[in-house]
């Protein structure tokens, strides 16, 4: 087996524990846009063309409200302004790929495919970790569409009571306990998630945004002082 291929595939096994935390959470973001008015195939259709859970759980909160469309872009970007970081994180190892391959490895980008690569990376660099990475946002990204669809056709027959919420807080939770390695990331967590506890009132979601903010500041602050 080649090498690309083996990376590929232990990047797909790799997700897997984070694919019982991608499945509620996709089904989650379906359910709620029917619930706010979306036929099944927009609701495909957002999870297809957005995917990114959280913003999409924003903007149907936005939706659900009658925000204006500026508010609900607006709101969506700057949510989705990590993926600015992540994306920068991940260049260094898929500098080399043609642009045919970087365009898709662009738009199946996750929360999760960054945190199992960069997971990885930290403690083995793969032979060839644009492969790596692929194996694992592919495997993310089909289970999402998968189990978006399986959402949108049940809309409202998921009751309530099965508690799908979880399923947000569980995958990031995931990849949070796996990245915390150093005495700088665990700051920046436990400051990050204080804020974002103490600004979940905040409208918009602007207190994601002031949490993650915060959460930056205090690792880079942190690491500095470890240097000196």
């Amino acid at each position: 087996m080649k090498p690309t291929h083996q990376d590929f595939l232990t990047g797909a096994r790799d997700s897997i524990p984070i694919l019982l935390g991608v499945v509620p959470f996709a089904l989650i973001c379906s359910v709620a846009a029917i619930s706010v008015g979306l036929n099944p195939v927009e609701a495909v259709g957002m999870s297809f063309i957005v995917f990114a859970g959280a913003s999409q759980l924003a903007v149907l909160q936005l939706i659900g409200e009658g925000a204006v469309w500026f508010v609900m872009l607006f709101t969506a970007w700057v949510i989705n302004l990590r993926f600015i970081m992540y994306s920068a994180s991940l260049a260094p190892y898929l500098q080399d790929e043609p642009l045919r391959r970087k365009i898709p490895f662009a738009y199946i980008l996750s929360d999760q495919a960054f945190g199992v690569t960069m997971s990885k990376i930290a403690t083995q660099v793969p032979a060839n970790p644009a492969w790596y990475y692929y194996g694992v946002a592919l495997a993310i990204w089909l289970t999402w569409i998968f189990s978006a669809i399986f959402g949108a056709l049940l809309g409202n027959l998921i009751p309530a009571s099965w508690g799908l919420e979880f399923a947000f807080p569980l995958s990031f939770m995931a990849l949070m306990f796996a990245a915390l390695r150093d005495r700088p990331t665990v700051i920046a967590a436990l400051v990050g998630g204080t804020t974002a506890i103490l600004t979940k009132g905040f409208p918009y979601n602007l207190g994601l945004i002031i949490a993650a903010l915060l959460g930056i500041f205090a690792g880079v602050f942190a690491d500095k002082g470890a240097k000196k």
